[in-house]
């Protein structure tokens, strides 16, 4: 009687029996080691260590529920990481390893999950959990890679789950609830300003681009939620309205880096280190009093195209003043990482790519059409199908604008051929950026520096596979109103005296607006914008134990963060791309009204080239498309990678789905879908396009074309970004003349100097060096890259099969570089190196390069819209 009172009580031998060691190792790095050097978090840290206030960890079973506790899984005793003091911090940013001993029950099972607590004084990043030898199981891992802030921060507890993937359905019991209330923390409710430690992922309309208490001159439109300006939506902060506007949010200071952000989303160490380093250089926007000063005997101006060479020959060096003033403006505690720079004079660049072998290659007419297909910008080419050449914009509003290219015009550049023949050759190629740019040339005209025009650009197919321009129109607004249509001008190509000289100018022009759509179309809207409802509807609805999560979560590292850095500096008001591009105010109005005509399906690279028509569907060819321009680098090359990725993602997803009727059970890729849809792209909610995700092959649709665009879409407009247009002259940014007229000064000018003339035409010396300042930045690969094939860590899944097709995805993306590389040394693919002879790699991935380089390297498709 008394023993089964005493075991009721204590519990007996037997229970005591069942309770077993665990032995595990938890990879962390401490706060002070990470990003800027806080000796107080160290020193606070070991102070609550010798009170007792350690890190503990509660493992968490995934067999057994407790009635008690809402059936939620058996927790077990809390361990405490040991040895914090004696543990010797690296000198440097890097990981430190701890032990942990934890008393386990056997009769719990399988621990699934385990709750943190940290009670220090500051946070830790945590970065890996793992258990040896687990009854009955053997090796539990748990892939953290959190920020772990101090327990009162939080109104809940931390949970991890092991790295194991599950469907809602198919979550242990005794999880399930777990799952689900990690997910409500992490949407928040909707109200406040977020904290650094929170973990909301909420969604706000660009409504901070502008600061209207500064006056109306830094007010901007609102973007998105309204018909006449829809936008994809960014990541809410929270921060308080605007004194002058209610509806628009207040800024922070030009050079904070507080802007919110989850933290998880935040660059790494390495990357902060890298950027704050190199973004030393395009910080000038402090110093535009300074750097004006200083530019040479011509105010503003290059003078000779060596002018230009000489910033990266030779350099341009600052005076201590603005150095100074410089330091000052930035926090103490950002010196450190900016130190780090490479000991260059401030604005010494390196030599662009695309002038190293030949200085003046690139203003040959084969390297201009070269361009369209392996440059900057290799997504606006179309085929051209009806001339000439007509518009979309409404009659009744901008009149007549259809173009006045003549067959006169082109048909003595069609090499014998006639323009019916060539259309009907599918020989005639158009870059069109008329409609784009028409309705906006008024304001942008009269209200910046710009003198712009809209420009068509006809190219001929030659038999060597080469585009040929044949003919440039430009256009502006009729002086009578835009309901009078345009008035067009257009140029044809010439070697010699001033009609070479104009041509020069005309293909100037079209430049112009090719960076301008670049920029802030192909680039920032169609993959850093319409990317992050992505990233924060995958965080909000899809559970980091959901299969889909983490296919898709190596694909939206850092993104986040750029584009709120990219809102804090580059694309708000007064900000480098209003300086730098030629619609200065009207730049990211101009992008919502072009975001109307956004179709998340045509994103798709294959969709993408048959509506441009530089494709026709063809079984008898690889991929099931046949290339009209057959040396098409990007295209040809990218339909590599789009089938590599949508083979993997297929395979992926049939291991969790194997029928439709598992995607329409699965509550949480459903709930997914519906918000990124009526929320993510809310203006977009009603458009009949979006796929319904009921079965199999729509998932494997939408995925491929989320990890297309966040990876090689994004690699290809971007890392080339120094190569073609850190020489300003062959990718100019702004038009500050119109055409020469015959009988002004201009046209004499023209004459006697045309390099001259070119120059105070196109970029300012200024605005070039601000440009190619930021430029530089963007195009760099930071030293943590984590490519496309790559995963940051090798046990991001313990699901077997997962990880065999991962493999094959690698080995799939190793057999493509070795392919590009053998293209671009053949001969007969003469659009792949071109007459600058630079190879075209920006689509090459990169995947065997464990080395983990950054730089100019213009090279590797990072998984991410990461910088």
């Amino acid at each position: 009687m008394f023993k089964k009172l005493s075991d009721t009580l204590f519990g007996s031998d037997d229970d005591h029996s069942k309770i077993k060691k665990i032995k595990g190792s938890v990879v962390l790095m401490k706060k002070n080691v990470l990003d800027f050097n806080d000796i107080n978090a160290s020193v606070l840290d070991r102070i609550h260590e010798l009170l007792g206030k350690g890190v503990s960890l509660q493992l968490i079973s995934a067999v057994n529920g407790d009635p008690a506790n809402g059936l939620r899984g058996k927790l077990g005793k809390a361990a405490y990481l040991e040895e914090w003091i004696t543990t010797i911090t690296p000198l440097t940013a890097g990981d430190s390893a701890f032990k942990v001993i934890f008393d386990w029950d056997e009769s719990y099972g399988n621990p699934g999950a385990f709750i943190i607590k940290n009670l220090h004084h500051s946070e830790f990043y945590l970065k890996t959990v793992t258990l040896d030898d687990v009854p009955g199981i053997g090796r539990v891992h748990f892939v953290c890679n959190s920020w772990v802030y101090p327990a009162d921060r939080y109104k809940y507890n931390r949970v991890f789950f092991a790295n194991k993937s599950y469907l809602p359905c198919d979550t242990p019991e005794p999880l399930r609830e777990y799952r689900q209330e990690e997910l409500v923390n992490l949407r928040g409710d909707g109200t406040g300003k977020l904290e650094e430690w929170d973990r909301v992922y909420d969604y706000d309309v660009y409504n901070d681009l502008g600061n209207p208490d500064k006056g109306p001159k830094h007010a901007r439109t609102i973007l998105g939620g309204s018909g006449e300006y829809p936008y994809p939506r960014r990541g809410r902060t929270g921060r308080p309205a605007t004194k002058t506007d209610p509806n628009s949010e207040s800024r922070l200071p030009l050079l904070s880096l507080d802007i919110y952000v989850p933290r998880d989303e935040r660059f790494g160490h390495l990357k902060m280190s890298d950027f704050l380093a190199y973004s030393l250089k395009s910080l000038v926007q402090v110093l535009q009093p300074e750097i004006k000063s200083f530019c040479d005997s011509t105010p503003n101006e290059f003078d000779t195209f060596q002018d230009i060479l000489d910033v990266y020959e030779g350099g341009i060096t600052l005076p201590s003043g603005p150095v100074n003033k410089l330091k000052n403006a930035i926090p103490l505690e950002m010196l450190k990482e900016i130190v780090r720079t490479d000991g260059e004079p401030l604005l010494k660049f390196p030599m662009p790519q695309v002038i190293k072998e030949d200085k003046f290659a690139w203003r040959s007419d084969e390297e201009f059409g070269r361009e369209m297909l392996a440059g900057l910008n290799p997504v606006s080419i179309r085929i051209l199908k009806e001339f000439p050449p007509a518009s979309k914009l409404d009659p009744t509003i901008y009149g007549n604008q259809t173009s006045s290219i003549t067959k006169e015009h082109v048909e003595k550049n069609l090499n014998g051929l006639t323009v019916d023949e060539a259309l009907k050759k599918d020989k005639l190629f158009i870059l069109d950026h008329h409609d784009m740019l028409m309705p906006y040339l008024n304001r942008i005209n009269t209200k910046t520096s710009s003198k712009m025009y809209a420009t068509r650009t006809l190219l001929l197919l030659t038999d060597e596979g080469t585009l040929k321009p044949v003919a440039i129109e430009l256009s502006l607004p009729h002086l009578d109103g835009d309901q009078h249509g345009a008035m067009n001008k257009v140029y044809t190509p010439s070697e010699h005296g001033i009609e070479c000289s104009i041509w020069q100018l005309a293909k100037a022009y079209v430049a112009v607006n090719d960076s301008g759509i670049h920029q802030l179309i192909s680039h920032w809207l169609n993959t850093h914008a319409t990317i992050e409802p992505f990233v924060i509807a995958t965080n909000r609805q899809l559970s980091t134990l959901h299969p889909i999560n983490k296919l898709l979560h190596p694909h939206f590292r850092d993104t986040m963060n750029i584009n709120a850095l990219a809102r804090q500096i580059l694309i708000s008001a007064g900000g480098v791309l209003e300086n730098t591009v030629f619609p200065g105010q009207f730049s990211m109005e101009m992008s919502a009204v072009i975001y109307k005509d956004w179709v998340f399906t045509d994103q798709a690279l294959p969709v993408d080239l048959i509506k441009r028509g530089v494709a026709v569907p063809d079984s008898n060819h690889l991929h099931g498309l046949r290339l009209l321009i057959e040396d098409y680098p990007y295209a040809a090359d990218g339909l590599q990678i789009w089938s590599a990725i949508e083979t993997w993602v297929h395979d992926y997803c049939s291991f969790y789905y194997p029928n439709d009727d598992t995607i329409l059970a699965d509550s949480e890729i459903q709930s997914w879908w519906t918000e990124l849809r009526n929320v993510g792209h809310g203006d977009k909610k009603d458009e009949k396009w979006w796929p319904n995700l009921h079965t199999l092959a729509e998932l494997t649709q939408i995925c491929t074309i989320i990890i297309w665009v966040a990876s090689a879409l994004h690699a290809a407009v971007n890392f080339g970004q120094y190569t073609f247009a850190g020489y300003t002259p062959n990718r100019p940014t702004m038009s500050r003349r119109f055409m020469p007229e015959p009988g002004t000064a201009e046209y004499a000018e023209l004459e006697s100097n045309p390099d001259l003339a070119f120059l105070k035409t196109i970029t300012s010396q200024f605005q070039a060096l601000l440009g190619i300042s930021l430029i530089e930045i963007l195009s760099r690969h930071s030293s943590d890259e984590v490519y496309l094939g790559q995963r940051d860590t090798p046990e991001w899944t313990s699901d077997v099969a997962s990880l065999n097709s991962f493999k094959k995805f690698g080995e799939k993306l190793v057999e493509i570089e070795n392919k590009i590389i053998e293209m671009n040394i053949d001969k007969r693919w003469k659009n792949r190196v071109g007459p600058v002879k630079l190879p075209y790699t920006l689509l090459y991935p990169n995947t065997t390069d464990n080395t983990r380089v950054g730089g100019l390297t213009g090279r590797g498709i990072p998984n991410s819209v990461s910088i």
